[in-house]
């Protein structure tokens, strides 16, 4: 059985950035072949991905000698940018320290507030081609079907999975949306007093900054094993 070539590929060519990155200046392939002592070809293949990285880069060859200069590459200053990311760490660091703060509730919705109000602005600003959300243009909303298809559209675009509320409802009654896929599962299940709440605070700042009629009263996780439920109210005047 042959071994996966993938790991010693990558191995070479993290051998080829090495000898770029502790080089004094700019290095030919051939000046990197013969202090990896391997083919021109093989570092001539590795180049062209690490380029395509941005990892290094072309440099200005030496046109004083006569001849064709030879291609002339160098490392690109900065972190290296194809390495590992754990985000899921960050959330959970950031999620723990609001946790631990008083009354993470009420924090836990303002940030979620204002990141709501931010995003529903910047898609409302988007072309139509770009918009996640809505038909609208971005101005006031009056009806009770258009925000809540706008915010099953923001939520569907963020990974819930929402299932659309029954519009067709009496004048005044809760619109309820399904929330099916929960894109922060693991936090919420050890976090939910900071996590189900932010998830609120976005509805409730895109809501408003649409001018909506409409806000979502409350977020009841876990409704259901595989449901969450998001109540939607009109907004009551002088809120």
């Amino acid at each position: 059985m042959r071994s996966d070539p993938r790991p010693a590929a990558a191995g070479r060519r993290h051998d080829v950035l090495r000898v770029l990155k502790a080089a004094n200046g700019p290095r030919s392939i051939t000046q990197i072949a013969t202090s990896l002592g391997v083919h021109p070809n093989t570092v001539r293949f590795h180049l062209d991905t690490l380029v395509e990285n941005g990892q290094v880069e072309r440099a200005p060859s030496d046109r004083d000698r006569p001849g064709r200069p030879p291609s002339l590459f160098r490392a690109r200053r900065g972190m290296d940018r194809t390495g590992p990311r754990h985000y899921r760490l960050l959330a959970e660091i950031l999620a723990e320290n609001l946790a631990a703060e008083p009354d993470p509730g009420a924090r836990a919705v303002a940030a979620g507030h204002a990141w709501g109000r931010g995003l529903a602005a910047a898609t409302s600003g988007a072309s139509r081609e770009q918009r996640p959300v809505g038909r609208g243009d971005g101005g006031d909303i009056t009806g009770p079907a258009e925000p809540a298809e706008r915010l099953v559209r923001l939520l569907d675009y963020l990974g819930f999975a929402p299932d659309p509320p029954d519009t067709a409802t009496s004048a005044g009654a809760d619109l309820c949306v399904g929330l099916r896929h929960c894109p922060f599962l693991d936090l919420a299940e050890t976090t939910a007093r900071v996590v189900c709440p932010i998830h609120l605070g976005v509805m409730r700042g895109a809501l408003e900054a649409w001018a909506a009629p409409l806000t979502v009263d409350r977020l009841e996780p876990f409704a259901e094993p595989d449901l969450c439920l998001a109540h939607l109210v009109p907004v009551r005047a002088g809120s």
